[in-house]
């Protein structure tokens, strides 16, 4: 029977959010979904390079442990299913991992899912042409390419609730496409229903970022206040199988959710509200119609959709060279004009030790780090000053040659200069993100099944 209300609420908007929240939602949220969303563009990429580093590294959300054993016990005990995308590059090794969770914690008898088929590292360049960004072949990134996912879409996750999983990891998956899974298996919706699937598609945008609806990325004192910024609930989405939500949150907690709160998520990270673009449709947020309904309540209509497209997004991580970056500090009178030479100081023996580097910034922070050259003048003078150097370079060596000669400053620079003590992370491994199309028949999903 086909439900008349399917409740979801969110449990995480990236791999570093906070897990007190979820855990609140999966106890007090009667939920019939937490879904988890915890994969930023080059959340997979970063994975592939230190899975190249650190065999032990298991491939999947490093907080994996921590978010399952927070919402496990709740979620099994009301009868809360689980859609999350902590898989990474290793959705295999993590719903295996959350089996061994669930026995530690005495429940048996839980399916468990792992979506795969999204890492196509190694046939992308032959699926795929062109790099959307600069218009070059694709193989043009042979030699850096370190990881290629496709953005799968909802119909996988769908199947495995179908076969009776509780609980669903996946790799890489559209961020939208967690939470209209379930209303796609619950309400029965065609995924060739582009209005229905866009309304769907819709009400995922508005939860995949978490506290961003409920005041987080928000706030702004004295010009957008909420109360009690430090208890930030996640949201709730009740949906209709018309498509209409009402978002709200577990009630007590701080934060807000207004028409203003859900505008701006509504159109975060969105380029066309009329045509944006997912693996399950072309959503349309142009007719929406928002209705603050109650205290912390607003209820979204007209979500819509157009036709899904022929070609799924991939994302593709290359190696990019290294950055090497360190800082120190200025205080009390003079600090700007000790940072001024002390810029001078670095550049000059940055030629010394012939530092290659493909670009090299010296920034003030608290005066130009931001905005750079488009800072405007400030005529006040600043009491204090951390000045960040960084440079990007071909090599590792190369890139270490920054925090040697910023560890120089500590005695062989300016007065007063204030020093860090060294480190062993002062060089990084740079991953560039490129985009480009694939044939959607060309990335099969395939789904495992694990019981508790």
């Amino acid at each position: 029977m086909t439900k008349t209300l399917v409740r979801i609420g969110s449990g995480a908007a990236w791999w570093g959010d906070r897990v007190e929240p979820a855990a609140l939602n999966a106890e007090r949220g009667e939920l019939d979904y937490l879904c988890f969303e915890t994969m930023a563009e080059a959340t997979v990429s970063a994975a592939q390079v230190r899975a190249r580093r650190d065999p032990s590294f298991p491939g999947y959300d490093t907080y994996l442990d921590d978010r399952m054993r927070a919402v496990l016990p709740a979620c099994m005990r009301q009868g809360t299913r689980i859609v999350t995308n902590q898989g990474w590059i290793n959705p295999k090794g993590a719903a295996e991992r959350i089996v061994a969770l669930l026995r530690e914690l005495g429940i048996t008898g839980v399916k468990v899912a792992a979506v795969g088929g999204s890492l196509i590292t190694d046939h992308v360049l032959e699926l795929a042409d062109t790099i959307l960004e600069n218009g070059q072949p694709t193989r043009t990134l042979q030699s850096t390419l370190i990881s290629a996912e496709a953005y799968m879409g909802a119909e996988p996750i769908v199947e495995a609730l179908r076969a009776g999983a509780q609980i669903v990891v996946t790799g890489r998956v559209a961020d939208p496409s967690l939470f209209l899974a379930p209303l796609m298996f619950e309400f029965g919706w065609d995924p060739l229903d582009h209005e229905k699937i866009g309304a769907g598609t819709g009400i995922g945008h508005l939860l995949e970022c978490g506290a961003q609806v409920t005041g987080g990325y928000f706030a702004d004192p004295g010009f957008k206040d909420v109360p009690d910024p430090w208890n930030f609930a996640f949201p709730i989405a009740d949906v209709e199988p018309s498509g209409a939500v009402t978002l709200s949150k577990v009630a007590g907690t701080g934060g807000a959710i207004t028409l203003q709160t859900v505008k701006e998520q509504m159109l975060y990270e969105v380029h066309d509200p009329a045509n944006y673009l997912t693996p399950d449709v072309v959503a349309d947020f142009t007719q929406a119609h928002l209705t603050q309904v109650g205290p912390d309540r607003v209820r979204v209509t007209g979500l819509t959709g157009k036709p899904r497209t022929p070609t799924l997004k991939v994302s593709m991580g290359c190696t990019e060279g290294f950055i090497g970056e360190d800082m120190f500090f200025y205080a009390g009178p003079g600090a700007l004009r000790r940072a001024e030479l002390a810029r001078k100081v670095l550049q000059e023996r940055f030629k010394i030790v012939k530092l290659d580097a493909e670009e090299t910034r010296i920034d003030f922070l608290g005066i130009n780090a931001v905005h750079g050259a488009a800072t405007p003048d400030n005529a006040s003078e600043p009491y204090e000053i951390a000045v960040r150097v960084a440079a990007r370079t071909r090599t590792r060596e190369e890139a270490a040659k920054v925090g040697r000669e910023v560890d120089g400053m500590a005695v062989s620079g300016i007065a007063h200069t204030g020093k860090r003590v060294p480190h062993q992370e002062r060089t990084r491994e740079v991953i560039g993100v490129w985009s480009a199309l694939v044939p959607r028949e060309q990335v099969p999903a395939h789904i495992d099944y694990f019981q508790s």
